[in-house]
């Protein structure tokens, strides 16, 4: 059985949000251990010693030994509760584990050769993973610390399932009882659209607009021009003719 992290636990008494609460108060992390046909027992974990392991991925997907006073229990990860907003852990879940009975657990999946691919490197196609972990069922001894999926072998357009990823004796994956999932394949990068090119053909007017816009801009001008000198003809007419008439009221 392997054995990748240890660390100790002590029993809790006391239950319920507030008694959790002052524990966090105080750098501790309430824990709860369940399975192998005993009953739960509530622990109390050290914050600043999860925090050393919670940023391994090797913490999730191995066998983690807990001395709890003077006995020793195995067991595996089921779930971490993290603070939203803080890099704080708030809960623990473990699940205790028996050499004789199988465990299921979640396991990452490692991608072998992505850049030397045919699909990648002569034919210019993408990565694109569709799962980067899957759970897995074994023993505790036959438990290993991921999987891995080679793709150097893959072309453009094709795709690795779930069936694909190679699996150590002793290892089976559920879920391929019931479906057959895709796991990564390559794909043809996506045409950029010439977003810049559009926006400055936005920018910039069709030939012959700008002048079409000045001379409407100029019609009203010369019409209001045209209609001054007419109204000024208009007005000096107006003048001239009323001009002989005033000499000859002079005369009579």
């Amino acid at each position: 059985m392997r054995i990748s992290f240890k660390f100790g636990a002590d029993l809790r008494d006391m239950q319920g949000k507030g008694a959790s609460r002052r524990l966090r108060h105080t750098g501790k992390v309430p824990a709860i251990l369940y399975g192998g046909h005993q009953d739960a027992q509530a622990l109390i974990l050290d914050q600043q010693n999860l925090l050393t392991m919670v940023g391994d991925e090797r913490f999730y997907s191995s066998i983690v030994q807990l001395k709890i006073g003077e006995q020793t229990q195995e067991a595996i990860v089921k779930d971490i509760q993290m603070h939203p907003a803080k890099n704080v852990v708030v809960h623990v879940d473990l699940q205790r584990v028996i050499e004789s009975e199988k465990i299921r657990i979640m396991l990452p999946i490692h991608f072998k050769n992505e850049s030397v691919s045919p699909g990648v490197k002569v034919q210019g196609g993408v990565v694109s993973h569709m799962r980067s972990d899957v759970e897995i069922l074994c023993l505790p001894k036959d438990l290993p610390e991921f999987l891995e999926l080679d793709l150097a072998g893959m072309n453009l357009n094709e795709t690795k399932f779930l069936a694909d990823v190679p699996l150590p004796a002793g290892v089976t994956i559920p879920e391929l009882t019931r479906r057959n999932a895709p796991v990564v394949s390559i794909h043809s990068p996506r045409a950029e659209e010439p977003e810049a090119v559009v926006a400055e053909a936005a920018a910039t007017p069709a030939e012959g607009a700008a002048p079409a816009a000045g001379a409407a801009a100029a019609a009203p001008a010369a019409g209001a021009k045209a209609g001054d000198a007419k109204a000024g003809d208009a007005k000096g007419g107006d003048a001239k003719a009323a001009a002989p008439a005033k000499k000859e009221g002079g005369k009579k």
